[in-house]
């Protein structure tokens, strides 16, 4: 009861005593870079915070960038000592002179030989045979290719093909591979093979003495003048149509970037150390944890009718999330929103997920857990989730609860089997603890006389000896606790109501918009870009830069 009592009150406090803190007035954010390309972007990849966008919404033909994607698919489903065979068509359904390892037609090697041909080479011939490997054929790989944009979070972008070779087709966003290159930077598999500088190819038919390969990418290596101090890799792409494209990836001082340049004019090196400069010199990626102090201290701070609340060891944000923000920024100018609509995917024990805004653009994510509990411990009541709407909306998906999920049920039991203690376990007026099998027998002496036989006193004398000023203390407490059990549940009930009318009304405007052919997508849509064009207008006022850059 006191564990169920403490989360009661510790999920009604979050909502009542921590309203989200507003913003400064008017952050700046740091701005006044350029870039030559058409589309470009650098984002915090801990964060998905994006410091300098330009164009990042508009699609571009990626070319061989789109070897990422490729790659990413490749690891995740396969095993790298598996053997690929390279069919007639991986080899010759390529464009005339395009990059190539000189693998033919019948040459079988490893899922990890072709993986380093296909990201250090560049080879299109590696990029199809694998396709075929994982899916069949390359059209099957691209539909693949398309479902994991899309699980990434891109809007942006449609893959026909696992190389990049040019198709009207085929395009991307420099925002969409910024969320593909983060992925990519925080697999340990790619990485490490993205970040090699040589490695040695088997012997096949065309390569007698086996191949040496070394990565397209210049900012990676020492000896040319594009180096760049800190990149880790990233991939390199031309054609045509496409322009110079480049994916980088670079990390200092704790920070780790991703820079994409789309449609660049031989400028992408160039465009690229601006951005990464940019990053570099004006942000910081710093743990949330160290800064926010508002959902931390309610164990040290609560109490009510002058009780603190019991088993309620404290809350913590996770240490290990991180938010990006300007290096002279104090950590007033960030707002905060709780989402309490975890999902699956959110890491277990958390009770919501605290989400940081600069202004209107987010710069990271935490997560609210309780200390020194173990997952199955910590149970937020559903009516927290109702409860959110009340702090100015959760930012998350309404998700409806599930009648199969249990909440509710859980069955409280006590530490001891019926709820009261044995009477031998009582102490007598000295302190000893009397065994049960003596009770009411007379013990001998030492020099053999036997000691009076007395009664043993019962649980009810014992009870009628507590003084009655802890009876009226207790009662109190119990009364105190009671009242604050009545008062949430009657919140919850409201809440709970509030939350089925909201419903209906959201139904009701469903059914409006499907008579008007109106999607609910398209209507969120609608409203989104009102949003933003309000939210640009009063950038302009306050004298932002133009709409290409973000």
């Amino acid at each position: 009861m006191k564990r169920l009592l403490s989360i009661l009150l510790c999920s009604a406090l979050l909502v009542g005593l921590f309203p989200v803190a507003p913003a400064a007035a008017s952050p700046v954010w740091p701005e006044g870079i350029s870039i030559q390309a058409e589309g470009g972007i650098v984002m915090d990849a801990d964060t998905g915070t994006i410091l300098y966008g330009k164009n990042i919404h508009t699609p571009y033909f990626p070319a061989s960038i789109t070897k990422i994607l490729t790659a990413l698919l490749v690891i995740e489903r396969c095993d790298l000592d598996e053997m690929v065979t390279f069919s007639h068509n991986a080899v010759y359904n390529v464009e005339v002179g395009s990059t190539s390892a000189g693998l033919d037609e019948g040459d079988v090697i490893s899922v990890r030989d072709c993986l380093y041909a296909l990201l250090l080479k560049s080879a299109n011939e590696a990029a199809n045979a694998l396709a075929e490997h994982v899916a069949g054929t390359t059209e099957s790989f691209a539909e693949l290719m398309n479902a994991k944009a899309l699980s990434l979070g891109c809007e942006d972008s449609h893959f026909v093909n696992p190389s990049g070779l040019n198709d009207p087709d085929h395009y991307t966003s420099a925002h969409d591979m910024a969320l593909i290159g983060r992925a990519a930077l925080q697999n340990e598999t790619f990485m490490e093979i993205d970040s090699t500088l040589v490695y040695h190819l088997p012997v096949t038919k065309r390569n007698k003495e086996g191949l040496t390969i070394y990565p397209g990418h210049k900012m990676i290596k020492k000896n040319m003048p594009e180096y760049y101090s800190g990149a880790l890799g990233g991939k390199t792409g031309y054609t045509s149509l496409a322009g110079n494209t480049l994916v980088t990836f670079a990390s200092r001082d704790g920070m780790n970037l991703v820079a994409v340049v789309l449609n660049g004019h031989s400028t992408h090196y160039s465009d690229t150390k601006t951005m990464l400069n940019f990053g570099f010199r004006n942000f910081l990626s710093v743990s949330a944890a160290d800064f926010d102090t508002d959902f931390t201290s309610i164990d040290n701070d609560l109490t009510i009718g002058g009780l603190s609340p019991t088993g309620l060891s404290g809350l913590e944000l996770d240490p290990s999330m991180k938010i990006t923000v300007p290096k002279d920024a104090t950590f007033q100018s960030v707002s905060s929103d709780l989402v309490y609509d975890l999902t699956e995917q959110d890491p277990p024990g958390s009770i919501a997920r605290v989400q940081y805004y600069w202004d209107d653009r987010p710069i990271g994510f935490t997560y609210l857990i309780v200390k020194d509990m173990s997952p199955d411990q910590v149970m937020l009541p559903a009516a927290v989730s109702s409860l959110a709407d009340s702090r100015g909306g959760t930012g998350g998906q309404e998700q409806p609860s599930s009648p199969e999920s249990g909440a509710g049920d859980e069955t409280l039991t006590s530490d001891t089997t019926d709820g009261t203690e044995e009477l031998s376990d009582l102490p007598d007026q000295d302190g000893a603890v009397p065994q049960a099998q003596n009770a009411g027998k007379a013990a001998p002496l030492s020099d053999g006389e036997e000691t009076p036989q007395t009664d043993t006193p019962d649980l009810s004398s014992r009870l009628n000896a507590i003084p009655s000023v802890i009876w009226i203390v207790g009662g109190a407490a119990l009364a105190v606790a009671v009242l604050a059990a009545v008062l949430i549940s009657y919140q919850i009930h409201a809440r709970k109501k509030e939350e089925e009318d909201r419903q209906i009304r959201r139904q009701r405007r469903l059914e409006r918009l499907s008579q008007a052919g109106i999607s609910s997508d398209e209507f969120d849509s609608m409203v989104q870009r009102r949003r933003s064009m309000a939210s640009k207008r009063q950038h302009s006022h306050l004298g932002g830069d133009d709409d290409d850059f973000i």
